[in-house]
């Protein structure tokens, strides 16, 4: 491939990256704060939808999307340090991540019923874990998109 268009995956990737630091951000920032207000069980059932409903086909792309870029860059550009940084640190830390410690921990949660008789031990149970996860793949987002500008640029 031309630089030319390594250079333009490498900033898509970097793009993704950046848009997966921001949802991640906003989880730990707000969402899992604003769901702490609220009784154990009605933060249950908000994070269960919340956990349905962002399974969609833009979701699917950008998350799947920047990982397959970056698979791709992994294997393109193995001569340029910045790149592999940034593909590596997408790839174990949000991917690798997302699918080892937070999934499990949503599909935890999927079974906690309305009608459980513990929702907040449940909700405790699942919130520090989840979000302390959720911290480590909003940072590796966010240092793999500096590592692809810096890349750039350079």
């Amino acid at each position: 491939m031309t630089e030319r268009i390594w250079t333009l995956l490498t900033l898509v990737a970097g793009v993704g990256c950046g848009l997966n630091a921001g949802l991640f951000f906003i989880f730990s920032n707000t969402i899992m704060r604003a769901l702490d207000r609220l009784p154990a069980a009605g933060a249950v059932a908000a994070m269960n939808s919340i956990n349905r409903t962002i399974l969609n086909p833009l979701f699917f792309l950008v998350f799947f999307g920047t990982a397959l870029l970056c698979l791709v860059l992994l294997v393109g550009q193995l001569d340029t340090p910045l790149v592999l940084i940034g593909a590596l640190l997408y790839l174990i830390g949000s991917l690798g991540v997302t699918m080892i410690r937070n999934v499990p921990l949503n599909d935890q949660l999927a079974k906690v019923l309305p009608s459980a008789t513990d929702p907040e031990n449940q909700w405790k149970a699942y919130r520090g874990p989840w979000t302390r996860w959720n911290h480590l793949r909003t940072v590796a987002c966010l240092l793999a998109t500096v590592a692809f500008i810096l890349s750039v640029s350079a």
